[in-house]
């Protein structure tokens, strides 16, 4: 019993850590971001935009991009064409564009444009994440 009980426990938390772990919508991705301090992913997609589709079956399907974005990252995803809220000041007539933000919402960078190639990603993942930890570290100096 406890030999199936292990096996299904495991075949889950794989399930689940093959794919990347998206908000349910912005509103409540930025009040995780909030909560467990971590940048925020924020991709504005369409279902048909043939770019969108080629980054989600490359680059969001990598098993390294998957890992990185679940473990330092919160994921926002924004599709158009079911007309899911983006803010304003982050929409762009072209799809996909990826966002780099802020807990609080606000962009860190400029936006990636296209299908980003998974190694280019990656290396985009880890700036963000530098720049991340090191905007949060004078933070705490100055309190």
């Amino acid at each position: 019993m406890y030999k199936l009980l292990f096996v299904i426990v495991l075949l889950t938390s794989s399930l689940f850590a093959s794919q990347i772990v998206w908000e349910k919508d912005f509103q409540s991705g930025i009040k995780n971001a909030k909560q467990v301090n971590k940048p925020v992913l924020f991709v504005f997609s369409s279902h048909s935009c043939r770019y969108c589709v080629k980054l989600e079956k490359t680059t969001f399907s990598d098993k390294r991009v998957i890992k990185a974005l679940n473990e330092d990252f919160v994921s926002i995803i924004s599709y158009s064409d079911e007309n899911d809220y983006t803010p304003r000041e982050l929409h762009r007539p072209a799809t996909p564009t990826i966002w780099f933000l802020k807990t609080n919402g606000s962009p860190m960078f400029q936006p990636l444009m296209g299908a980003v190639g998974t190694e280019g990603f990656l290396q985009a993942l880890s700036v963000v994440k530098q720049e991340f930890k090191k905007v949060n570290n004078k933070k705490r100096v100055k309190k």
